[in-house]
C-alpha cells in the first residue's frame, strides 16, 4: 500500500508541476511581469546615446536605462539589463528573453513579429560620408551603383537604406561602428545613421567624415518593441506610462540629458532640419 500511496503522490506532484508550467507559459507578458516583479530591458553596446556601458564601473546609461527606470517606477518593478543587439532584439523579444526594447523602428516586417507601443521620439536620418565626398543634398545622389554605402545589419538605417537607396552598392556590417569605421578608412562613401547616432559619434571621431541631412528631410518614428501578445494589457500600461512621460516633457529631458552628458552634444547644435 505504502509504495501504491508513494506512486500516486508522485503522478500528483507531476501532474502539479506540469500544470504549473503550463500555466506559465500560458501567461500574457503583463502576468508574467506582476509575478515576478521584474521587467527585462534589452540593452545594446556600443550604442551611445540609447546604451552605454561604462566599462569601470559596468554600469549602464542613455535613453533607454533612463525610460527602464521610469517604466518599472510605474510598474512597480525591478530592472533586468539583458544584453542584445538592433539585429537580435526582435528574435529576444520573440524567445520571451526581454520584456521591452527602447529605439525601435516599427517596420512592416518587424510588426508581424512583435507588437509596438505608441511613438516615443521621432528620430531624423542623415548620411556621414568620408573626407572628399559631398556636399550631400538629396538623397538621390547617394541612389547610384557607384556610391558605396554602408549600414548596420537589421537597423533602422538598414531598413531605410534599402527603400531608399535601391541603384545604391549597399554593405551590411555586424555593428555601427564597424559601418563607420569603412567609411573613416575610405572603404565606404557614406554611412546612413540617425541623427542622433551620428552626432556623437563625430563629437567623438570628427575625423570620421561629415553629416549630411539630405532633401527630403526623413524621419524615422522611434518606439517601444513588446512581445506579440493578443492580450494588450501591458502595451495599455507602456503606452499610459509613455503618454505621462511625453506629458511632462520627460521624453525630450531625457534626450538631451544624455546627449550632452555621454556624447558631448549640446542641444544648439543639432541641425535646424532635426526635429524630435
Amino acid at each position: 500500500m505504502s509504495s501504491k500511496s508513494s506512486i500516486l503522490k508522485s503522478v500528483a506532484l507531476a501532474a502539479t508541476l506540469c500544470l504549473g508550467t503550463a500555466a506559465i507559459a500560458q501567461e500574457t507578458p503583463m502576468q508574467r511581469v506582476e509575478r515576478t516583479k521584474v521587467l527585462r530591458v534589452g540593452v545594446i553596446s556600443g550604442a551611445t546615446p540609447y546604451f552605454h556601458k561604462d566599462l569601470v564601473s559596468q554600469k549602464w546609461e542613455g535613453f533607454g536605462p533612463d525610460f527602464a527606470v521610469s517604466l518599472a517606477k510605474k510598474l512597480g518593478t525591478k530592472i533586468e539589463l539583458v544584453e542584445t543587439t538592433w539585429g537580435n532584439s526582435v528574435m529576444d523579444l520573440q524567445a520571451n528573453k526581454i520584456d521591452v526594447m527602447f529605439g525601435m523602428g516599427p517596420t512592416p516586417a518587424r510588426r508581424e513579429m512583435v507588437d509596438f507601443s505608441e511613438m516615443l521620439f521621432n528620430n531624423t536620418l542623415t548620411a556621414v560620408c568620408k573626407k572628399g565626398f559631398g556636399p550631400v543634398k538629396s538623397w538621390e545622389q547617394l541612389n547610384d551603383p557607384k556610391v558605396k554605402i554602408v549600414v548596420d545589419v537589421g537597423s533602422n538605417q538598414d531598413q531605410y537604406a534599402t527603400k531608399m537607396l535601391p541603384k545604391a552598392s549597399i554593405s551590411r556590417l555586424d555593428s555601427s561602428g564597424a559601418a563607420s569605421m569603412a567609411v573613416q578608412t575610405g572603404r565606404a562613401d557614406c554611412q546612413i545613421l540617425m541623427v542622433l547616432l551620428a552626432q556623437p559619434l563625430l563629437a567623438k571621431r570628427p575625423d570620421v567624415g561629415t553629416m549630411y541631412v539630405p532633401e527630403p528631410v526623413t524621419t524615422s518614428p522611434t518606439h517601444i518593441g513588446l512581445q506579440k501578445s493578443s492580450n494588450k494589457d501591458f502595451e495599455n500600461v507602456v503606452n499610459d506610462w509613455l503618454k505621462e512621460a511625453r506629458g511632462k516633457g520627460e521624453v525630450q529631458s531625457v534626450i538631451v540629458k544624455n546627449m550632452e552628458k555621454l556624447a558631448g552634444v549640446k542641444p544648439e547644435s543639432f541641425p535646424k532640419q532635426v526635429k524630435f
